[in-house]
């Protein structure tokens, strides 16, 4: 129970729910016992008119009035029973209004501190972290709790309430006929705690079986084009048919084990019942009781059977939950060590000073950058050049402050960067990262963006025209209003990318930071982009990160990195006079380039 006492916190937040649960659910268990004595008193009450009534003269006005006594009793009896079990079912419904809506608050909650959690986590955990197992814990795990704050809280209170008042009032009824009456109980809870133990674990293996499953028909249709292409139809379907080989094979496990469940749960309860009349009926025989006693008792033993049943069950969820629970606190005591020194909230100019800096990947361990120094004034421009694996996108990643360097400084407009509020330093760098990632959103959404919940229209046109988009979007039948598909698959690759050029600039940021956002456009599409970036560029501080020199050509300097390391610095003039790699780079650029035409 120890991952669960985390929770607590909910249970204290919601106690007026908790409390009144556990109060309906004491009265509910009135009404439960109260028809029980009603039974043995009307049927003791039956036996006993009914030897009297045979006495009188068959016939006559004594016995007539006495029918129609014993008869008025008798729908006394039944509309009192009746009336029980109506009230019952009422305070039912309250438990259920009070625990389990309870236990969707929570679930509500929980859901809600895990994915704001997540959001304040810095990027490495993301790098760490698969986004199936985070979607899991979000959903999954999250729903095995919740069946622990709901139906297990609500039969564990329904156990605690019922057990003692039900069997308090069974000994004072009759102590031995209680003792053998309960016998089989505990075994019965035993049986079905071990029963649910194999059923968990073979829906487990469903579970795990369906998942590889599932996987392997996405990966086969999202492939389908690589499929036929090589003609593997048939050994595809082949395999598929082994998996669903495995997952038939397992169901039918499950089912085995599941069809033992009611006939054990029956057989118990049948033994209980056959008990009960036996031992009850020596006594009714030897004086000590009367009939209705055994009718009781039976009651009894059928109003403890779920409760006892249901204590496996809820054992199970709680081990479940429990698991689940120690998956999602891992998550919640991860702590995002990108923290703020000073929370300073300024408006930027834009000088950018890099000093000595290294920085080494935690989760890999891969020096990405050895010593990197550079510096750019406000408004000026400077470009990263470099091959895949240089060290570029880390510069920006440190910028961004989505990680911290190892070693080294890194100054805006004088300050520390770890000095700076992160929101706000993040809110003046406009980011276009090389991988654009554009949401199942309107066009109008995806440029506003950073803009809040109503950004205006006029800003999002404008960052449009600026980022030489605007003309495309109109000619689309709704317009800014054009819904994309995922990831923005409505839109080419040049359309995407400037959609969220426009995005990055539409909240008008003293930097710009450009992160090989030209890397999957063709030559024309670039040309295009430049000529947009070299409007927008003026009067920001801006950083074109590139593996093409053509990008480099906008910057005011430009420095090459090579293995983390800066190898050239200098403006496009000097660097070709160098004749270094960025006169190399450029020359076989070019030469591609040229052939291509």
């Amino acid at each position: 129970m120890k991952p669960l006492w985390r929770l607590n916190k909910f249970l204290y937040k919601y106690k007026l729910y908790l409390f009144l649960g556990i109060v309906f659910t004491f009265i509910s268990n009135i009404f439960v016992i109260i028809p029980a004595q009603l039974v043995r008193i009307a049927i003791d009450y039956v036996v006993e008119t009914f030897s009297y009534y045979q006495a009188f003269e068959e016939g006559g006005v004594v016995k007539t009035v006495a029918r129609s006594f014993f008869l008025k009793y008798i729908v006394i009896f039944g509309l009192l029973i009746l009336g029980m079990a109506l009230l019952r079912g009422l305070f039912l419904f309250l438990i259920r209004q009070t625990i389990i809506a309870m236990s969707r608050l929570i679930e509500y909650d929980i859901k809600n501190e895990i994915f704001r959690h997540y959001q304040q986590l810095p990027l490495s955990f993301f790098r760490q972290n698969s986004t199936g197992d985070l979607m899991a814990r979000i959903t999954e795990d999250v729903s095995k709790v919740r069946m622990y704050l709901g139906p297990a809280l609500m039969y564990g209170i329904n156990l605690i309430i019922l057990f003692p008042m039900v069997i308090g009032y069974m000994l004072t009824v009759n102590v031995p006929l209680t003792l053998y009456s309960l016998l089989p109980l505990p075994v019965l809870s035993l049986s079905i705690y071990v029963v649910n133990n194999m059923i968990n674990e073979r829906s487990e293996k469903i579970q795990r079986s369906l998942s590889g499953l599932s996987t392997f028909v996405q990966e086969a249709f999202s492939g389908i084009r690589v499929i036929k292409s090589f003609v593997r139809e048939e050994d595809s379907a082949v395999q598929f048919e082994k998996a669903s080989e495995d997952y038939k094979e397992k169901s039918i496990s499950l089912t085995r084990v599941q069809s033992l469940f009611f006939p054990l749960i029956l057989a118990l309860i049948g033994l209980s019942t056959i008990i009960t009349v036996y031992v009850g009926g020596i006594q009714v025989i030897e004086g000590a009781i009367g009939y209705g006693v055994i009718a009781e008792f039976i009651l009894y033993v059928n109003m403890l059977t779920w409760p006892v049943t249901s204590l496996g069950w809820v054992t199970s969820i709680v081990q479940r939950a429990a698991a689940s629970q120690v998956r999602i606190n891992e998550f919640l005591d991860q702590k995002n060590d990108i923290l703020s020194t000073e929370h300073l909230s300024l408006d930027l100019e834009g000088n950018i000073s890099v000093e000595d800096v290294t920085f080494v990947y935690p989760d890999s361990g891969i020096r990405a950058l050895d010593r990197v120094s550079f510096s750019i004034a406000a408004g000026q421009s400077l470009a990263i050049i470099g091959t895949t694996g240089s060290g570029k996108s880390t510069v920006a990643n440190l910028l961004m402050r989505m990680y911290d360097a190892t070693e080294g400084r890194i100054y805006i407009d004088g300050h520390d960067i770890r000095a700076f509020d992160i929101a706000n330093l993040r809110e003046q760098i406009g980011y276009v990262p090389q991988d654009v990632f554009l949401f199942s959103e309107t066009i109008s959404n995806n440029i506003g963006f950073g803009l809040g919940e109503e950004p205006s229209a006029e800003i999002i046109e404008q960052a449009a025209k600026d980022a030489d988009v605007y003309q495309n979007i109109v000619e689309f039948p709704k317009g800014f209003q054009t819904r994309l598909g995922e990831r923005g698959i409505t839109l080419s690759g040049g359309q995407k990318q400037r959609v969220s050029i426009a995005r990055a600039i539409a909240k008008s940021p003293r930097i710009l930071l450009l992160d090989d956002c030209l890397s999957a456009v063709d030559t024309k599409t670039e040309n295009a982009i430049l000529n947009a970036l070299e409007k927008i560029m003026k009067g920001r501080t801006s950083i074109i990160i590139s593996h093409r020199v053509s990008s480099a050509k906008l910057a005011d300097q430009i420095i090459v990195l090579d293995d983390g390391r800066v190898v050239e610095k200098g403006n496009h003039e000097e660097l070709m006079q160098a004749k270094g790699t960025y006169a190399a780079l450029y020359d076989k650029q070019t030469q591609q380039a040229g052939e291509l035409e």
